[in-house]
């Protein structure tokens, strides 16, 4: 498993979102709340899906409820390949 770094995830969860939403990556910032982008809860798990599919393990459900941007979300996400790596 590669460790992805918080750089990386931000600029996955950011094309995503964006293709989801059908803008321009530019248009989705990291401070964004979730709830401000207009994904109805099954795009959200549709996101999430491909999310653990690209990371190799499954976050936790409340993953998007204590990190509610996709910075702070991006930060987590490193920290737990970080960890997973070292746990190897």
């Amino acid at each position: 498993m590669a460790v992805v770094t918080a750089t990386e995830a931000e600029q996955w969860l950011i094309e995503k979102i964006a293709g989801r939403l059908g803008v321009e990556p530019g248009q989705v910032t990291p401070e964004q709340y979730f709830d401000e982008l207009d994904l109805d809860s099954t795009e959200a798990l549709i996101l999430a899906g491909e999310m653990e599919s690209w990371l190799g393990f499954e976050l936790g459900t409340t993953a998007l409820w204590y990190h509610p941007t996709i910075k702070e979300l991006a930060a987590y996400i490193a920290e737990e390949c970080a960890q997973r790596a070292t746990s190897a």
